[in-house]
């Protein structure tokens, strides 16, 4: 049996989306306040260049996946998976430039107008990693590309029963 190395991968990305427009805006509330110093930002650009790695790691091993699956799913939709993933990685190394950027500008009102253009383009970034993870849950849960990872027992499959068991331990014959 193969193990799929991809959905073990995606969720690092996905879930570093999630978290970069809180981190950012957080770290960025706290610099306008003087809560932490400014150089508190660079834990923002170490989010963004894992979630840029992370991707990119992704990305590559979807691509070794993907000579699993696609005889067993529509080409539209492995394609429209690897777009979408495409824009994510896209986005998220624009965006890892921005924070970077952010972090090494010497003149502070420049560079929290900038921190604010990162924390919105985190928000978009975070979209397009929606819409990748989307994407690649049509191809599972829709198109069935996970059951070209499991082996066929032999046998039909069966599923079992939601309406209650007939056997020995069925509470409802002991009344």
């Amino acid at each position: 049996m193969n193990t799929p190395l991809h959905p073990a991968i995606v969720h690092l990305p996905l879930a570093l989306a999630a978290l970069t427009p809180l981190l950012g805006a957080g770290l960025l509330l706290a610099w306008w306040r003087g809560w932490l110093p400014r150089r508190a930002w660079w834990l923002n650009v170490a989010a963004h260049v894992a979630m840029l790695a992370t991707g990119l790691l992704a990305m590559r091993s979807g691509e070794g996946d993907e000579e699993v699956v696609e005889h067993r799913v529509p080409e539209a939709a492995l394609e429209a998976h690897e777009h979408a993933a495409e824009l994510f990685v896209q986005g998220a190394g624009l965006l890892c430039a921005v924070v970077l950027a952010v972090a090494l500008l010497r003149r502070d009102p420049i560079a929290r107008g900038l921190a604010l253009v990162g924390v919105a383009g985190s928000c978009a970034v975070l979209a397009l990693a929606i819409r990748t993870g989307q994407a690649g849950g049509e191809l599972v849960y829709r198109h069935g590309a996970a059951a070209a990872f499991v082996e066929r027992a032999p046998g039909p499959l069966t599923a079992p029963s939601l309406g209650g068991s007939h056997g020995a331990h069925d509470d409802d014959d002991a009344r």
